[in-house]
């Protein structure tokens, strides 16, 4: 009995230990703003490793520990976003675990670069952050400005951790987000200016598209096509999109050719899955490039405001929906003027799709950045 009581005492009293630290999701508000998530806490989706230039160097490391992206040093190297971007706002937290690293970690972007080492509390999470745009540049490191300038390099540029020789340098990161910056509105709230119904399939043209008393974009009945009169290649869109009805179909073309219904690459609209299960999309599922890739989880709810971000530079595509990164895909394909036979890179019209009688889809702060070529 006593032995009993002894034990109930010890199961109460017996320190519970810490909860693994989780991604920090982005607020209601960021979503709307813009913000998209680079790291998920869960995986290294959307992310690379290289070798330095050392003779027979390998790759860093790059694994999830505790909600942490790690990257650990193998003969130096470097990790980045496997997504380029332009003008941009990045925030994130970061921590040295390994002191006793012989140089330095480097974080950068357009090839400026702020070291990462702390030599006094080199294992505690400090926040980052870069302003990027045609206005120049700023770094700030726990609040302090580490480097700024005003020169602004065209060339697209992505997130990326250069790490010194040897095998001891490790940088941990969390909470990565970045929000574009540099887009134009494609819509505006008002009108169709710049927009046209897709006439070249007779039998395609059912869909009504107006704009509501809200200064949204309705799109109901089908099939039908709205198309953007200006053409485009590489480039960021962002949209907020709303489906008022169950696992309705609809999407998003791009680089689609002209006077084609329809004939591009498609960021999917379908919020429906499997059961309980996000990750088994019904229809390759919301943020999925359409036939090509699925999304690997659906994120979005139908009769709910989303938002989606389509990422497009040469051949690499990426989405996010609500800022969760859904595609990471390379279209390997050969080249071809026709996206459904091979790779295209050419310019071509944005389109939104009406796919069939049920359609019943709003839309709103659809923006756009174009983005140079990449070297």
């Amino acid at each position: 009995m006593i032995a009993a009581t002894l034990l109930a005492i010890a199961l109460v009293v017996a320190p519970v230990p810490p909860a693994k630290p989780k991604p920090n999701p982005l607020t209601p508000k960021e979503i709307a703003d813009g913000w998209i998530m680079l790291f998920d806490g869960e995986t290294t989706f959307g992310w690379n490793t290289a070798p330095g230039r050392e003779p027979g160097a390998k790759k860093p490391g790059l694994s999830v520990e505790e909600g942490c992206l790690r990257i650990v040093g193998s003969e130096s190297g470097r990790a980045w976003c496997t997504t380029y971007f332009q003008e941009l706002e990045i925030q994130l937290e970061y921590r040295n675990a390994a002191a006793e690293a012989d140089g330095r970690s480097m974080i950068g972007i357009q090839g400026r670069l702020m070291s990462l080492n702390d030599p006094i509390l080199p294992a505690d999470w400090k926040t980052w952050k870069v302003k990027w745009s045609r206005d120049g540049y700023q770094f700030t490191n726990d609040g302090k400005e580490g480097r700024s300038g005003p020169e602004f390099s065209p060339s697209p540029s992505t997130l990326f951790i250069t790490l010194p020789p040897g095998d001891k340098a490790t940088v941990e990161l969390r909470n990565i987000k970045l929000r574009p910056h540099g887009t134009k509105p494609l819509f505006n709230g008002k009108n169709l200016d710049g927009w046209k119904v897709t006439q070249s399939d007779p039998k395609r043209t059912a869909t009504k598209f107006e704009v509501t008393k809200d200064g949204e974009l309705s799109a109901k009945n089908g099939p039908g096509d709205l198309q953007t009169e200006k053409q485009f290649d590489d480039f960021v869109l962002q949209l907020e999109c709303k489906t008022n009805g169950k696992a309705l179909n609809s999407g998003v073309f791009f680089r689609c050719m002209p006077d084609a219904y329809q004939n591009g690459y498609e960021a999917q609209i379908q919020n429906a899955y499997l059961g309980d299960d996000r990750t088994k999309p019904i229809d390759y599922g919301t943020g999925a490039i359409y036939r090509r890739i699925a999304a690997r989880k659906v994120v979005s709810n139908d009769n709910e405001w989303f938002t989606m971000t389509v990422a497009a530079q040469g051949p690499h595509f990426a989405t996010w929906v609500n800022g969760y990164q859904t595609v990471d895909w390379t279209d390997d394909r050969k080249a071809s003027d026709n996206p459904r036979q091979g790779l295209r890179t050419a310019k071509g019209h944005l389109s939104i799709q009406g796919h069939d009688p049920t359609t019943d889809l709003l839309f709103r702060n659809i923006r756009i950045a174009e983005l140079p070529k990449k070297e």
